[in-house]
C-alpha cells in the first residue's frame, strides 16, 4: 500500500436538507478538486474512514465516490487507493474552437506550429472544401496545450485567401484569425472516433506507443455555405472527452 496518507478534507453536511448525503459529499470532493486543494495524485479517504469520521454509512460514502469516479475525477488503483486524478478537458459538441473553450474554462491554452506549408489541394481535400483540386490551400499541423500539457495535434486545412499567418496561429485560435479577416463561421460537419495513435502522434501528445486517441474531422462553413476549413484533429483520450446532450423525439 502507498505510505502517502491520504488528505482529509473538511466536509459540512447538511443532515435536514432534501440533498441526498452523498451529493452533498460528493459536492465537497469535486469543489476541492476544481479549487486546488485536492491536487492529481492526491490519495482520499477510503469509504470506510470517510463513513466513520462523518458519522454516515458506508454505502453512502460508496455512492459518492463512485459519482466523481464515473465523472473521471477520481480513480481507484489496486495496492494504491482512490486518487485525483489529472484534470480532464470536457469539451461540449458545439461550434466553438479548442482555444476558446480552454480559455473559457479557465485553462491558459498555448500552441505550437508543426508544421506550415502552401500547396495544390489535391483531390481528397479539394472534394472536401468544394473547390478546385490544383487550387491553392494552406495546410497547418498545430500542437495545442493546456496548462502546458499537450493535449490535440490540430491539423487544418484552408484555401490559401483565408488562412492565417504563421505568427497568427501562435498567438491565438483559428477561429479568432477568421474572425479578425470578417469570415464567420456559421455550420460545420464533423464526425467524431476513435483509433490507436500514429507516426509521431504518441510522442507529441505523451503517451505510450499504441495509445488510443479521439479523432474528428469537420468542415465549416460560412453563413454563405462556402467551405472555409477543414479540419483533422487528434485528442488525447487520457485528458479529454466530448459532452453530448441527446434528447427523446
Amino acid at each position: 500500500m502507498n505510505s502517502v496518507s491520504p488528505t482529509e478534507i473538511d466536509v459540512q453536511l447538511d443532515r435536514l436538507s432534501p440533498v441526498p448525503l452523498y451529493f452533498q459529499l460528493a459536492q465537497a470532493m469535486e469543489h476541492a478538486i476544481v479549487g486546488g486543494k485536492l491536487q492529481p495524485g492526491d490519495r482520499i479517504e477510503n469509504e470506510i474512514d470517510l463513513a466513520k469520521r462523518l458519522s454516515m454509512s458506508r454505502p453512502t460514502a460508496r455512492q459518492a465516490i463512485q459519482a466523481l469516479v464515473d465523472k473521471g475525477l477520481l480513480v481507484r488503483k489496486r495496492g494504491v487507493g482512490t486518487q485525483v486524478v489529472r484534470n480532464e478537458v470536457h469539451r461540449a459538441v458545439e461550434l466553438t474552437s479548442l482555444y476558446e473553450d480552454l480559455v473559457d474554462d479557465g485553462r491558459t491554452p498555448t500552441t505550437e506550429l508543426l508544421d506550415y506549408r502552401l500547396g495544390p489541394a489535391g483531390a481528397e481535400i479539394a472534394d472536401e472544401l468544394g473547390i478546385d483540386h490544383d487550387a491553392s490551400v494552406v495546410q497547418m499541423r498545430r500542437l495545442r496545450l493546456a496548462d502546458g500539457e499537450p493535449i490535440a495535434i490540430l491539423t487544418n486545412y484552408l484555401p490559401a485567401d483565408f488562412a492565417p499567418a504563421p505568427d497568427e496561429l501562435s498567438q491565438k485560435g483559428l477561429y479568432q484569425c477568421l474572425r479578425s479577416r470578417g469570415i464567420t463561421i456559421q455550420l460545420a460537419r464533423q464526425r467524431i472516433g476513435a483509433r490507436l495513435a500514429e507516426g509521431d502522434e504518441a510522442e507529441l501528445l505523451h503517451e505510450d506507443d499504441l495509445s488510443a486517441v479521439l479523432v474528428m474531422q469537420r468542415v465549416a462553413y460560412n453563413e454563405m455555405g462556402k467551405a472555409i476549413e477543414l479540419g483533422r484533429h487528434v485528442y488525447r483520450s487520457s485528458l479529454y472527452f466530448f459532452d453530448v446532450s441527446v434528447h427523446s423525439r
